[in-house]
């Protein structure tokens, strides 16, 4: 499936993040919020493709309604961190202070890589179980 392939290519790359850098280089510190953005985009995208595989279907298609469906059926283990990274993927493009910033990435290293990772074994798993159904 091309959507959960792309999120798992983008998270392989986010996996490679030096968050160490990022915490005394301001290019590395960008570079790592911009590719949770990305990752972020994707990985919700890639959540709406893997519900729809299981006949799960949203009302507006809309992030937050993403990620409730996700919570709501399994897909998902913490919808406040979900919740969270849509705030602050919402939000990242207005963060001008350097701790700010480095508040973010911190969060980013801590909780949403592991909520990431997570999210891709789930999708794997339910891509097999979809592809059993149709079988």
């Amino acid at each position: 499936m091309k959507k959960a392939d792309n999120y798992t290519s983008s998270l392989d790359v986010f996996r490679t993040a030096d968050f160490s850098e990022a915490q005394e280089n301001e290019i590395h510190r960008m570079g790592v919020i911009g590719q949770f953005n990305l990752t972020f985009e994707l990985a919700w995208k890639a959540l709406q493709a893997v519900l729809c595989l299981h006949g799960i279907q949203a009302d507006t298609g809309l992030p937050r309604e993403i990620l409730k469906l996700g919570y709501q059926t399994g897909f998902l283990q913490d919808a406040a961190v979900w919740l969270t990274m849509l705030r602050k993927r919402n939000t990242s493009i207005y963060i001008y202070d350097e701790d700010e910033a480095d508040e973010l990435v911190l969060m980013i290293r801590d909780s949403f890589l592991p909520a990431f990772s997570e999210l891709e074994a789930t999708l794997q798993e339910k891509i097999r179980e979809a592809d059993q159904l149709w079988d």
